[in-house]
Formats: structure tokens, sequence, C-alpha cells
């Protein structure tokens, strides 16, 4: 062809469309301003350069041909030579994939990594993530794909940095390139750890299911997967509500990714779990728990269990070996041949440091429950933080204030608060009310200075601000005050774990300065490398002056129930009251001596009465105290004897409350002297002869006392004998507020008939109603009810025929006898009311507010429970006069009395309870019930 030809031949038309698309781009980008092209090209440099950086440090990590071994780690005592206990002991047997079930894979999958058979052993978005959350957080945050968790657990068990993180993806990568997805996943299932000491799916399949990998269902194979998240927490016999939402949630994803039928969660029964591993062995009695407190801590600073577990790690702990078993052996003595219900728990802080020296929450073992970190309320051991904050608002321990008993503050519904033992000491130095472990005077303060201020000391000293979601220090719904603090903090009502009261008392010990409490001194690689150590930060959190004054004043404490032989101590004892009686649920002794602060605690697992094997009632100043003071004598034999701080006298002596004393009152500072107690008005020396005859002698005693009391009627029936008494008791009265009781029987019975318990608003109403006396929550209920008509459904249900609801429920009438028959049912097996009703009954009567200090009650006597309802109405019909009422059950190891006092004419509310008190007395002096 001439060349003229070629020179005019029609260009290729591809070419020519290339040739534009390429000159395309670059026109574009010539025209974005310099700047912007400059630094686009700055960006793709340092992406290529990174992406050649990390492709030479993936060429540059060495793949090891063997996984290193799982070793068990060791923890010693604070000496670091001593062996407090081995952890990780391995249960494993390899098992090739084909022997686990295809749905049981799929349920890793489905868990861990979904995309494991797509992508090449990374996840750049969740590498991202973790990387961001090690450089900014310091989190730890783990890998996201299987093959990155298989890396972590062969090759890398004792690292836990970013450089770790990126070490972590290269091996990932080599992983890939090594070995088939199938062999991948085979080496992450045999090396995984799932808890109970279980490595690989094989052990795990024995200790949680009883049978080998290939007999495991789909469903059991999700539980395993759960507990790959935390192999603790996941542990169904831990905590089975986490386990169940992440099993549910599991058989969700792989339902959505086609490999269960859509529902499936919904629609599966959850697999029945082994309590606990029938193959594998764990660390029993005390120190059990001190692994657990330690491995907690250890997550907590970033460890995995794994790492724990398997990384041969050498951990020096806190503990004293001496202290430690001084613990055990004291509270070994202490229960020894004790009933089987009672619970201990001591923790024992250097306050120099925060370190845990001796510690037992049980002797059940790992995994247990720890009563060491069972929130309880605190009773008497938060007076010494009203003292402490008292100071801070410039008020001295050595004022005065009102310590009579009982009296009534603003904030607890009507409530009278008592004195131990119902003690009396009208001017009351604080010191002295500290001693006696005297209630009114501490309220009185926390009124004053405001019950704030000592909830924000507390959490400066080392109560944390919640457990779990719940805050603490408040009310809670249902009470009087939801989420507010009362002045009920004065006598720790909040619960408190006893760790964390600890190290309140530590902080105190340590002349205000707070360090956390800790288990861990360091940790040590199986290459000798120093890979972690606790550093001590002490934070100035309370004066030295108030902190000394405290110490003080608790030594006095110490003088008054008993020395440390040796050892100068300060020390503040507890008792939570149960219910109205006698006996204590939890009791406490918390305190300190140079060097070593100590809290004991004693109750049950669930709140209860607690006796000793002789029948005695164990108060803070009896079990607890016992405890503390022979351990503190021997954790510190051998020490050189170090004396307390003196009083730095913090504050101004002020007179308090002394303007509310009324009456004839005894005003000598600091006398203490018992007052009135319960069943002062019995005289059981009345009660002679048979049953008639004590009946005849009581009418002719009431006959009398009718002369000057007005109109009155009664009616008893004792359930242990089956003997009744009644004395007008058809006659009827106006209910008042004692008409409540059969309002809330009214409801339970509407709930029962319809199969569903009470709502959470129900549940507050009917608590108003019974234990505050509520009226707003009456009418309420009242007309949930159905008003009169269905009131009076529910009276022809109950029995209560002489009862005749009105539409304003306080002026229905009923009768003596009708009320002893409404209590009756309470108790009765044959009533309409199901037990859990009768229960939530009787338990909101015994725990009344307003109406504690009259009434029924005045029968009773120390060691018996009243569960009671009182009412009272001034009456325009008649001139203003008062109508009172009381009716309720009496009950004990002897005693089991439905008793009924309605009565009317008082000339005002007070002579009226002195008349309803005398009548419930003289049923018992007389009869003899």
């Amino acid at each position: 062809m001439p060349r003229s030809q070629a020179q005019h031949r029609e260009p290729n038309p591809v070419i020519v469309t290339l040739r534009r698309g390429l000159r395309w781009p670059v026109a574009w980008f010539r025209r974005w301003p310099r700047w912007s092209r400059r630094a686009a090209a700055i960006v793709v440099a340092l992406q290529l350069a990174l992406v050649v950086a990390a492709a030479g440090y993936v060429w540059s990590v060495d793949l090891p041909s063997d996984p290193v071994p799982p070793q068990a780690s060791v923890l010693y005592y604070r000496d670091g030579r001593t062996v407090l206990a081995r952890i990780g002991t391995t249960d494993r047997t390899d098992v090739p994939l084909t022997r686990v079930p295809l749905g049981v894979r799929q349920t890793f999958l489905a868990a861990e990594d979904r995309d494991f058979y797509e992508h090449h052993g990374v996840s750049a978005r969740g590498l991202a993530r973790a990387l961001w959350s090690n450089v900014v957080r310091d989190s730890g945050e783990g890998a996201s794909t299987i093959t990155q968790q298989y890396a972590r657990n062969a090759y890398l068990t004792q690292e836990r940095t970013v450089g770790r993180k990126a070490k972590e993806a290269a091996l990932a990568l080599k992983v890939e390139h090594r070995f088939t997805k199938d062999e991948i996943l085979e080496r992450y299932l045999n090396t995984i750890y799932f808890g109970r000491s279980a490595y690989g799916i094989e052990a795990a399949s024995h200790a949680f299911f009883g049978v080998s990998v290939d007999h495991l269902t789909t469903y059991q194979g999700a539980v395993l997967a759960a507990m790959v998240k935390d192999p603790t927490r996941g542990d169904p016999a831990v905590d089975p509500g986490w386990t169940l939402d992440r099993w549910k949630w599991i058989i969700r994803a792989m339902s959505d990714a086609g490999w269960l039928p859509a529902g499936a969660a919904d629609r599966t029964p959850y697999p029945e779990v082994a309590k606990e591993s029938v193959t594998a062995s764990t660390i029993g009695g005390p120190l059990g728990l001190i692994t657990d407190r330690v491995e907690d801590e250890l997550v907590a600073a970033g460890y995995s269990r794994q790492q724990i577990r398997t990384g041969g790690l050498s951990i020096t702990t806190t503990l004293d070996a001496g202290a430690q078993q001084t613990a055990i052996t004291t509270i070994g003595k202490a229960l020894a041949g004790q009933p089987e219900t009672l619970r201990t728990a001591l923790v024992a802080i250097d306050p120099r440091d925060g370190g845990v020296r001796a510690y037992y929450g049980g002797d059940r073992g790992r995994g247990y429950y720890d009563d060491a970190l069972a929130a309880r309320p605190a009773a008497s051991t938060f007076k010494p933080l009203v003292l402490a904050a008292a100071e801070e608002h410039d008020i001295s321990f050595r004022s005065y204030y009102n310590g009579t008993s009982p009296r009534v503050f603003a904030d607890r519904g009507g409530a009278p608060l008592y004195n131990v033992g119902n003690l009396q000491c009208p001017v009351c130095p604080l010191d002295t009310a500290m001693v006696y472990s005297l209630n009114t005077p501490f309220y009185a303060v926390a009124e004053q200075i405001g019950a704030k201020s000592i909830r924000d000391l507390a959490l400066r000293l080392g109560v944390p601000d919640k457990y779990g979601d719940q805050t603490t220090m408040v009310d809670l719904k249902g009470e009087l005050s939801p989420g507010r603090t009362r002045s009920d903090i004065a006598i720790g009502r909040y619960p408190v774990k006893p760790a964390d009261l600890a190290g309140v008392y530590a902080t105190l010990a340590n002349g205000g300065g707070h360090a956390k409490r800790h288990f861990v001194v360091s940790v040590t690689g199986a290459g000798g490398t120093v890979l972690h150590r606790h550093k001590v930060v002490t934070t100035r959190v309370l004066d030295s002056g108030v902190a000394a004054d405290v110490g003080a004043v608790l030594s006095q404490v110490v003088e008054h129930h008993g020395r440390v032989p040796g050892i100068q101590a300060a020390a503040k004892t507890g008792s939570q009251q149960f219910g109205d009686t006698v006996d204590s649920s939890d009791a406490w002794t918390a305190g300190w001596a140079p060097g070593l602060a100590v809290v004991t605690w004693v109750g049950r697992d669930k709140p209860g009465p607690i006796r000793t094997k002789d029948g005695k009632a164990i108060n803070g100043e009896g079990m607890p105290y016992d405890i503390f003071r022979n351990f503190l004598s021997g954790a510190l034999k051998g020490r050189p004897a170090a004396a307390l701080p003196r009083a730095a006298e913090v504050g101004q002596p002020q007179k308090g409350d002394l303007e509310t004393l009324g009456g004839d009152v005894a005003m000598v500072p600091g006398k203490v002297f018992p007052g009135p107690q319960k069943g002062d008005l019995v005289d059981k020396s009345l009660a002679k002869g048979g049953w008639n005859e004590r009946v005849s002698r009581l009418t002719s005693a009431l006959d009398e006392y009718a002369n000057t009391a007005g109109d009155f009627s009664v009616s008893l029936v004792d359930n242990k004998t089956g003997h009744r008494y009644d004395y007008h008791g058809d006659r009827e009265f106006e209910t008042a507020s004692v008409v409540k009781v059969e309002l809330l029987a009214a409801l339970l019975l509407q709930a029962q008939d319809t199969g569903r318990t009470l709502t959470s608003a129900e549940q507050q109403r009917a608590r108003k109603m019974i234990v505050a006396s509520d009226n707003d929550a009456a009418v309420q209920i009242y007309d949930a009810i159905g008003g009169v008509n269905g009131l009076r459904a529910a009276l022809q249900r109950l029995g209560l025929d002489d009862t005749d609801p009105d539409a304003n429920f306080g002026l229905t009438t009923t009768t003596a006898k009708d009320q002893t028959r409404m209590v009756t049912a309470l108790t009765a097996t044959g009533s309409p009311l199901n037990s859990a009703s009768r229960e939530l009954i009787l338990q909101l009567m015994s725990s009344v507010n307003a109406d504690q200090t009259w009434g029924v009650s005045a029968a009773s006597f120390a060691g018996e429970q009243t569960a009671q309802k009182n009412g009272w109405l001034s009456r325009s019909t008649e001139q203003g006069r008062w109508i009172v009422n009381t009716t309720g059950r009496v009950s004990g190891e002897k005693t089991d009395v439905a008793l009924s006092v309605l009565s009317h004419g008082h000339k005002d509310q007070q002579a009226g309870i002195e008349v309803v008190e005398q009548i419930a007395a003289l049923t018992r002096s007389y009869l003899g019930w």
C-alpha cells in the first residue's frame, strides 16, 4: 500500500476510545487546583508505601512450624515464691474436622466468622477497628476472623500490644497460605478454650454435655459457640441468661444464613447442660474464688482467659500466705458445728497500697457464688461515714444530738425509727452514739447535712456508683423515693459489697488516701519477660484529720466490745434487722489496725434470720466481731505494735437538734438507759386457771375498762390451740384504713382469676397503700377492683359477710370478727387467696411504716413478728371524736394469733391508740396466748 494511503488510513475505533478514555481523567485531573493534585499524589504515594510496607512485614514474619503448646499458669503469694494455685491444667483431645457435624461447624461460623470461606484470613474493617481501639483506648480488643483467632491462640498467647495485632494479621495471612480452610477450621476448633478447663471441641463436648463431638446436635453446638466470646461468663452454670441470649442470637444468624429453618430460635428448646464438668478438676475451697478474682482482674487489664490459662504465666498476687491461712482457720473455727445455712465473707486490705492480703468469699471453690461480692445492707457500719461527712460540715464528734427512741423523721413516710433495744440517750454526743450504735442521732445528722453528701463521700471512699445497671445507695422502684438517696443511708439500709466496704475502711485507715483494691502485683511470661505490673496510685479523698477522728471514735467501740490482744484497733459492728423481729439477716464488723483493714460479714444466701446452733440471734458484736478480732490477732502476729493516730478534733461542738427534745427527759449529757420494751403492757401473771376461767376474767376486765375507754370490740383466734374469743365481736364499726387489707386481697383475687401477676405499678400502689397507708393509692386500687361491687364480691369469697362496702372505702363498716377472719384467710391453706398472694399481703403488713409504734404489736414480745394494719379517722358527726382500729397477726415459735380491736369515740388520736393497745395487751395478759 502506498505510504500516502497508509497515512490516511482510518484509526482503529477501539484504540481511539481507549486513548480518549485515558486522556479524559488526565484532563480532568489537570483541571484540579495545583494543591489538590499534590495532596492526591501524596495520598496515593502513601497508600502505595503502606501496601509495600505491609507486604514486606508479612513476608518478614515467620510462621512457626508448631503452635505453642498450652501451659498452666502459676499464682504465687506476695513473696513471689510460695505457690497459691495453678490454673489452666489442660483437658484436650484433638479430633479431625470430619468428626464435627456440619451443623456444629456452622454454629461457630455464625457466631465468629460468617464469611470464613470467602476472605483470605483478615478482615480489613475488623483489623482497623481493633487497631484503633488498642491505640486510642488500650482496650486489648481481639481479632474478628476465625483465622486471626487461631493465629492468636496458637502462636501469640502472651502478647497483647498493637504490635501483636499486626503480627497476628500477618500470621493469619500466612496460615491461609499454608493450610486449607477446612484445616484452619479444624485447628481452630481443637485449640479454642471453652471454660471448665476444656480446650478444643471434643473436651468441651464432654465437659458440658457428656458426649463425644460427633454426637453433638446443632443446638448443643450453638451453646458451645456462645461460650467462645467469654468462656467464664458464657458457662450456663455461671450466667444462664447471658448464654441463652447469645445462643438465640447464633440460632437466628444461622436461620438468616439459610442453615436452619426460620424461627428456630423461638421454637427450639434450649439444650440441657451439665451443671458442672464431669471431666475437669477445679480449685476447691476458699482459694478457688481467689483465682477467679485474679483472673477477672487480668481480663479487665486486657488479657484473655485463654492467655491466662494456657500461657504459662507467673502471676504474683497481693495475698499474704500467713494472713490468708489465718482467715481460713478463723472462719473454719467460727462456723464449726453451726447451721449450714450460714455464709461468711472476709476481706482484708493493706491500706497503703490497696493490695488484698486475705480473702474469703466462700469455701465451695472456683465458679461458685462469691459472698464477698454480694451486696448486702451495710447496717451500722455506715455510721462512721456519717460522722466523717459531719466533720466535713464542721460538726465535731463531741456535738450533742437527740438520741431518744423512737423518733419520726420526715423522709421515712411516717415510719418511726428505733434505737437497738430502744436505748435512750436524750443528750447524746456522737462518739457515745457510735459506741452504742444509736440510730436516731446519726439519722438526725444525715437530715441536717443531706443524705447526698454521705453518698458522695461513700463514692469517694470506694463504693462504686453502680452495681451492674443499678445505681447504688438510692431507693429502688416501689420504695419511698425511687432514684433518690434518703437519710436511711445513715443506718446502712442500702446494700454494699463486703469487698467494697473493705476498700472504704482501708481508705479511712490510710488517713483518707484511697488506693484501688487489687489482687495482682505482676505478671511474668514463660520466657521471663515482665508483661504487667500494677501501679499503685493513691488519691487524697478525705482530710487526714477527719480520718483520725473517725479512728479515735471507733477505737472506743473496740474498747466497748473487747480489745484485740496486743493491737490497737478501730471497728464498727452492724446488724440488719430481719423484719420486726429480734433476729438479724446480715451481721457485720468493719475496722482496721495499723497496716490492715478488715471487713467480716455473716448472713445467708437468701435474706433470713441468722442464728447459732443454740438458736441465739447473730448480731455484729457476736460472731462477726469474734472473727474480726481473732483474724487481726493472728494476721498481725509478730509485727511491731503500732498506734492509731490521735484524734484531731475537727469541727465545732454543737447542740445539734436538742431543740427537738420534749416532755420530761433526763438532760444528762451522755447518759444511756433502756426505754420501753415490747410486751411491757402485758402481765402474764393474770393468765390463771383453765380457758373458760381466763375468758370470764378477761370479759370482766374489759367491761370495767369500757366504763372509761369508750366503745370498742375485740376478736381473737388462736391458731395454735383453736381457741376463739370475742368481746362484742359482731358490733359494726367503721373500718378506717384497716379495710386496705381487703382492698389488696380483692386486687390479688382479680389477678388470680385472670392468671396474671400484679404489674409493677400495681405492686408500687399496693406497697404504698399498706406500708405507708397512702389513701391516694387506695382510691386507685378501689377503682381498679370495681368499687363497691368489686369489693363486695371479694368479701363474699373471703367469707366476710359482716363487712358492708361504702363508696368512700374508709367509711365501710365491719366487725372485729370479720377482721380476724380476714387475717385467718392469710394463713389458711383453704383460703381463696393462693400462697403467693397470702405471702405478699403478710410481707407488706410486716413492713408497715406509720403504724409500727402502736396497735396489735403492743401484745407481742421480743422474738415475735407482727403483721398488722391500723387505721384512724376523726369523725365530724361525733364532734371530732376519733375512730381508732388495729388488726393483724402475732406469730412466733409458740404463738400464732389473729387479733382485731375496733373502737371509736376517743377525744384524740393518741388517746385512742393508748386504748386499743391496752385492750390488745389485756387479751394476752388474761388469756395467756
